[in-house]
């Protein structure tokens, strides 16, 4: 987080197009993860009520998002050697997966951060022109 390029971390996205976030199955995902266990996993992302801090949970959610990547290209590095070393249904064994549990999170969770900068910069406007 102290770092130069956490200005430029905490505003990635790899998908900003809504249609193919909907093609690729983020609404699913996002089903998925509201209405079964992993509900419970990161309760710091939990917006409660409507005057929750959203830059506090958007600072969770960016934090949640780049160990979800981590933990994606490294696996998938792992997954890409064992590929070449023992087979190809080997790597696929371990790439499904690590796009189900670290791909699909971080990119559900830029969808989420774009929603929160939109209402973050709706109060930001509306706190300007009242002053």
């Amino acid at each position: 987080m102290k770092t130069e390029y956490y200005e430029k971390v905490s505003n990635l996205n790899f998908i900003k197009n809504k249609g193919l976030n909907k093609r690729i199955g983020i609404k699913n995902f996002k089903w998925v993860v509201k209405n079964t266990f992993f509900k419970f996993f990161n309760q710091k992302i939990k917006l409660e009520d409507k005057n929750a801090d959203l830059t506090e949970i958007r600072s969770e959610m960016m934090l949640s998002e780049i160990s979800h990547l981590i933990g994606f290209l490294f696996v998938s590095i792992v997954a890409s050697y064992k590929c070449i070393t023992t087979g190809i249904l080997f790597g696929l064994a371990m790439m499904i997966p690590n796009i189900l549990m670290n791909l699909y999170p971080s990119l559900l969770q830029q969808e989420n951060k774009r929603r929160i900068d939109k209402i973050l910069n709706r109060k930001m406007k509306t706190v300007a022109n009242n002053v």
